[in-house]
């Protein structure tokens, strides 16, 4: 049951917050910026109005969540270091003296009660109108790019997931106490989900039992994650893989298994629009998405910005029809002209080479200039496929002939299309608002390497919408109260 009135806090001690917690930190800035009564009324139907034991307040749980996007902290830490963080608890809206949450009540919010909601549009559109009131987008344009997101299992067994687990954790405990080894049980060789589980239960136990040892952040880190992972296996014993992730290509040779997050970011740097897709999806097809998206949240859009994943013809066309100019060079090889079959295949810009709708990437490719028999005629790239893929492909119907001996996709160059845009990236004004698009690879950068997003946190694309989400809003209101600062 959730409490229809936010209580008072009556507490002798809460005077204690102005004293330790500076007027520039954080989370205090964070708490004067944001009203997060939304967050109760979007949560409302989710709880029952009388009957039950009353609930934590859904705001609370929700900067939990946010706490730990902030601070790249797992469940058990983040309700850890609230016990003794005075921000943290200032920020959660609590008295000092107040008792934390149980850790998997988390777990319990998130699958209860932020199922079926659209969070991601709802906490980007909350921060740009946030910022618009501030007065802080003055820009025009969208610059739009997409990062790449590892699979939490990237395609590693949960059996794997936990012996690096454990290796972490020994590791740590190593460089406390070496003598350790002799009291952790004897490692499992066998190729068993279960007996894997058994003695990472054990080693858990040996740890806990050594407060000296646990008294150290490192290693108490490293249990928590370690504990996460055995709990959530225990759940999902049949589950070997992310079943919603996909494997994408960052080059012709190199690849990742897991998502893509497509954004749309201002030139003052906040984020007006994302999507989450699998991995192997290509970016230009998400852009009319992320115009859409951008413009819904409050945006008047004069141009937007991105390399030449975004230059194919059909955005092109969008671009004109929606009266806004498309920063983005043409790559000779993307679809220029009438292609065959253009729903089932769809150039990847990163690996430089077509990819089939069910993900496989074009092996090798040759330029054909038909100079011989047919010299009227257009030149042409033939790219060719693993004939062997092909032959257990589930779409192979309609495309793969049974005994073929090789599999292409042909498309022929047209070099005349395009010609308004290879003319307009030739001028000054095309060139200056190139320059803007580092930005947003220092975006990226930031979610990965400050805000953990390199990794998903769990499993299954709806968890990666939620995980994005909540670092999206994080970085937002960060660079606002950045912005606000500098004003």
């Amino acid at each position: 049951m959730i409490e229809q009135q936010q209580k008072l806090m009556l507490s002798p001690y809460m005077e204690i917050y102005e004293l330790v917690i500076p007027k520039d930190n954080l989370l205090r800035q964070i708490k004067e910026l944001v009203d997060f009564s939304f967050i109760y009324d979007e949560l409302l139907a989710n709880y029952c109005l009388d009957n039950g034991r009353n609930a934590v307040p859904p705001i609370r749980m929700f900067k939990y969540l946010l706490l730990k996007s902030i601070y790249d902290l797992s469940d058990v830490d983040v309700v850890e270091r609230s016990k003794y963080d005075m921000s943290f608890k200032y920020f959660l809206d609590m008295a000092p003296e107040d008792e934390v949450i149980n850790p998997s009540s988390l777990t319990k919010f998130r699958k209860l009660r932020l199922k079926d909601m659209n969070l991601l549009d709802m906490l980007i559109a909350k921060t740009v109108q946030l910022a618009l009131e501030k007065g802080i987008i003055k820009s025009k344009s969208i610059i739009v790019d997409a990062t790449h997101t590892k699979s939490r299992y990237n395609q590693k067994t949960p059996r794997q997931v936990l012996q690096e687990q454990s290796k972490k954790l020994r590791r740590s405990i190593y460089e406390i106490d070496e003598t350790m080894k002799e009291k952790f049980p004897d490692k499992n060789t066998e190729d068993s989900l279960e007996k894997e589980l058994k003695y990472c239960k054990q080693l858990i136990d040996v740890v806990k039992g050594n407060e000296e040892i646990c008294s150290y952040p490192k290693v108490q880190e490293k249990l928590n994650l370690l504990e996460e992972s055995v709990t959530d296996d225990m759940e999902h014993l049949e589950t070997s893989k992310d079943e919603d992730a996909k494997t994408g290509h960052k080059t012709a040779d190199t690849s990742f298994f897991g998502y893509k997050t497509h954004i749309a970011m201002t030139e003052e740097r906040i984020i007006t629009a994302a999507t989450i897709t699998s991995g192997e999806k290509t970016d230009g097809k998400e852009l009319p998405k992320l115009v859409q998206k951008s413009k819904a949240a409050g945006r008047q859009i004069e141009s937007v910005i991105g390399d030449m994943a975004y230059s194919e013809k059909k955005n092109i066309e969008a671009a004109k029809e929606g009266d806004y100019e498309l920063i983005a060079k043409v790559n000779p090889i993307i679809t220029q002209g009438n292609r065959r079959k253009e729903d089932e295949f769809e150039f990847n810009k990163d690996a430089g080479m077509y990819q089939c709708k069910a993900g496989h990437l074009a092996i090798h490719k040759y330029f054909d200039k038909r100079k011989k028999d047919k010299k009227n005629k257009n030149p042409r790239m033939v790219y060719f496929f693993d004939i062997e893929k092909c032959k257990c492909c589930p779409y192979r119907g309609g495309c793969y002939k049974e005994e073929a001996k090789k599999k292409t996709y042909t498309e022929t160059i047209i070099c005349d299309s395009h010609s308004e845009q290879v003319k307009f990236q030739e001028t000054e004004h095309f060139k200056e608002k190139m320059r803007e698009r580092y930005k947003i690879e220092a975006k990226n950068s930031e979610l990965k390497h400050r805000h953990g997003y390199d990794v998903a946190s769990s499993s299954g694309l709806i968890c990666m919408e939620m995980q994005g989400a909540m670092m999206i809003f994080a970085v937002n209101l960060k660079r606002i109260i950045k912005l606000m600062n500098e004003k």
